[in-house]
């Protein structure tokens, strides 16, 4: 696979921490500062899409396609309103994707294949294609999601401000170990993104505390406020930063790009 595209999957099997969300904003803010951006929708929500404008009657191909059907993944890639950021779509098929795999022994590898035949393919024309490959994982342990770690260099795990923020944790540890020892061996928590902090809560700062102390320098410094804009954005099918570029959940997510593209020129360098 050509080294210049990194694939990050945005993982957590809690729903509702802010893992579209953060696909969504986090790619757009990467892209406003010149990076090549894919997002691929692998919720079943389809909710990705929605949120970067592509209506569930202009999804013709989507991720389903590319990992049951082995339809070249460059054949579903669509362009959004957000100039350098395509994605791949996802739909309500992809809910069939655990029963429908269950009997093929490379069921694991279904997106990391597609992947690579892709990049493979792209990368002989005109060079890498994206900078960025942002994964948006379905809220559940599923085969999905394996195949999203399988594909992946590293993970980016949402963890919101709230009580039992850190309950489903230990298995989501658990999972990478095993996708680790055998199926992506090279598999790694990028970082933890701190979401849905509320300044006037002093529980957000005691679950912030706890998830430092326990993630130590995986947790990033910027956090994602709780911020109504960044929930009213879908609906309009934009990203935050197009709908409300100056709310402070627009500003966060541009701190994060920064931050992220920080960490990954650091660990590239070591």
């Amino acid at each position: 696979m050509p080294s210049g595209t990194r694939i990050l999957a945005v993982t957590n099997q809690k729903g509702g921490v802010g893992k579209t969300t953060t696909s969504i904003n986090l790619g757009t803010a990467l892209a406003a500062v010149g990076k090549r951006i894919l997002v691929i929708d692998f919720d079943a929500q389809g909710n990705a899409s929605t949120g970067l404008g592509i209506w569930r009657p202009d999804r013709q191909m989507t991720s389903y396609d590319v990992v049951i059907d082995r339809q070249p993944l460059e054949e579903a890639v669509v362009e959004t309103v957000v100039p350098r950021l395509d994605v791949v779509p996802g739909d309500e098929s992809l809910s069939g994707v655990e029963t429908e795999l269950a009997a093929d022994n490379r069921r694991s590898y279904r997106l990391r294949d597609a992947l690579r035949g892709y990049l493979e393919r792209a990368g002989g024309h005109d060079g890498d294609p994206y900078d960025y490959i942002l994964i948006d994982c379905p809220p559940s342990l599923s085969a999905l999601t394996i195949n999203a770690m399988t594909a992946a260099d590293a993970l980016l795990v949402p963890l919101q401000c709230e009580f039992l923020a850190l309950e489903g944790l230990t298995q989501l540890l658990q999972t990478i170990e095993i996708v680790r020892s055998g199926l992506n061996p090279y598999l790694d928590i990028q970082g933890v993104i701190l979401t849905m902090y509320d300044r006037r809560n002093n529980l957000s700062d005691q679950v912030a505390d706890e998830v430092r102390a326990f993630f130590g320098n995986k947790v990033y410094n910027t956090v994602i406020p709780r911020n109504v804009r960044l929930s009213e954005a879908p609906s309009f099918g934009k990203p935050a930063l197009l709908y409300d570029y100056r709310c402070p959940g627009s500003e966060a997510y541009i701190r994060l790009a920064s931050e992220v593209l920080r960490r990954e020129q650091s660990q590239a360098a070591a």
